[in-house]
């Protein structure tokens, strides 16, 4: 019994790392050039960004060797700000551009960069399966033809474009 516990407990925690079927996450990633902020361009819809605008994410080197994630949006129905900090590490190896992030103690979610530029100027991003979607830019307005580029490349790899949010910022 212990056993059985024990085993759906470690499913339950590593169960959202996993990467979507499908979604090859970039090669020769480089940490140091994806450190910083970017601006969220769209997104799919969920909970914890639900009615956000403006929003950002930051990330930075921890002293531990992994990185701190602070994700910023405006909640105009709440009139302030909203802020969650996280942290994230590398599922394989830091030339892969796949991490585990947790926002909630111990339980991590997968954070797949699928498409990346080689500037490091725009990031198609996957969570563990295909409802969690964003295309973070390093500047908070993109071109149409950007716009298209990310959701004819989300399509292709099986997201439900029609259900986008593009973010106000």
């Amino acid at each position: 019994m212990f056993r059985a516990v024990w085993v759906l407990l470690v499913v339950l925690l590593t169960g959202c790392t996993s990467a979507p079927k499908g979604i090859e996450p970039v090669q020769e990633f480089e940490l140091s050039k994806y450190l910083g902020t970017w601006y969220e361009i769209a997104r799919l819809d969920h909970s914890f960004e639900r009615g956000l605008s403006n929003v950002t994410a930051e990330y930075s080197l921890r002293k531990d060797g992994g990185v701190r994630v602070i994700n910023r949006g405006y909640s105009a129905e709440e009139g302030k700000w909203e802020q969650a900090e996280g942290k994230a590490y590398f599922v394989e190896d830091s030339d892969t551009g796949y991490l585990k992030v947790s926002f909630f103690g111990p339980f991590y979610g997968a954070y797949v960069v699928f498409n990346l530029d080689e500037n490091y100027q725009q990031s198609f991003v996957s969570g563990p399966d295909r409802s969690y979607l964003w295309f973070l830019s390093r500047t908070p307005t993109v071109s149409e033809a950007d716009k298209q580029r990310f959701i004819q490349a989300a399509r292709a790899k099986g997201f439900d474009t029609d259900e986008l949010i593009f973010v106000e910022q």
